[in-house]
Order: structure tokens, then C-alpha cells, then sequence
């Protein structure tokens, strides 16, 4: 599977923990946060949630001033639900920083309930968005 990454973050102060590495939580939430846009752009519906995200195992730090960027990619549709999976990796070195294998996102209807989102294959970026731009 081919990853592609767009997704760069710049670790500053406010990312650290008390030993003067990435804070596990700040990534976790830019990954959830990515992972939700790139639902969002995929199922052409604003209106996803974070259902499921797979065990985690750091493979590596990060300090500060490093450059990491976060690759992921749809691996699975369901009936509602997208399945992804996400990279972070240093930028300059390229070593592995986390692997998430599964993160799923559920398509919810206007009273957040799940409704069937009709996707069954990776969007690209002439294909993403409506003719009149607006997602519903």
C-alpha cells in the first residue's frame, strides 16, 4: 500500500511532555483530527465521528524542532463506516514514529445516527468535492 504524506507538524514546546519529548496526546490529536478531515474529504459528508483507533505502540520519539508528518489512507469502506490507517514518521530522517493500523469513523446523518455513505474506493482530489463545493 502506497502512503502518501500531507500532513506536517512542527513539534514546539507546548507539544513536550515533562521529559522534553512529543507528548503522546498532542499526537493522538493530530492524528485524530487528520484522520477525521481526511473522512470528511472521502465521504463527502461532514458529519463523521471517531468510533474505533487500534492499539498504538511508539516506535520512536520526537523533540523539539522536529518536523513529523502524518501519512494515511483509506484501507476499507463498510455500509457507514471508513476504515484508515495512519503513519507519523520524522520528516527529515524518515524513521518511523507510529503506525496506527485501524481507525474507523462511522457517517452520521443529520440526527447523528449511522447512514450508509455509498463509498467503496479512495476519492482523489479532481473527484473530492461537490460541484457546488459544499459538503452536506
Amino acid at each position: 500500500m502506497t502512503m502518501n504524506f500531507h500532513t506536517r507538524k512542527w513539534v514546539k514546546p507546548e507539544d513536550l511532555n515533562p521529559n522534553g519529548t512529543l507528548f503522546g496526546g498532542s499526537l493522538l490529536r493530530w492524528i485524530d483530527e487528520e484522520a477525521a478531515i481526511y473522512a470528511i474529504v472521502q465521504l463527502g459528508n461532514q458529519r463523521v465521528v471517531t468510533k474505533y483507533i487500534s492499539e498504538i505502540n511508539f516506535a520512536s520519539t520526537s523533540r523539539q524542532g522536529d518536523i513529523i508528518e502524518l501519512g494515511i489512507t483509506a484501507t476499507e469502506f463498510g455500509h457507514t463506516s471508513i476504515t484508515l490507517t495512519c503513519q507519523v514518521r520524522n520528516k527529515i530522517t524518515r524513521k518511523s514514529i507510529l503506525t496506527v493500523k485501524k481507525i474507523v469513523f462511522v457517517n452520521l446523518d443529520k440526527d447523528n445516527q449511522p447512514v450508509p455513505h455509498g463509498c467503496t474506493e479512495i476519492k482523489y482530489v479532481k473527484d473530492q468535492f461537490p460541484e457546488d463545493g459544499v459538503l452536506k
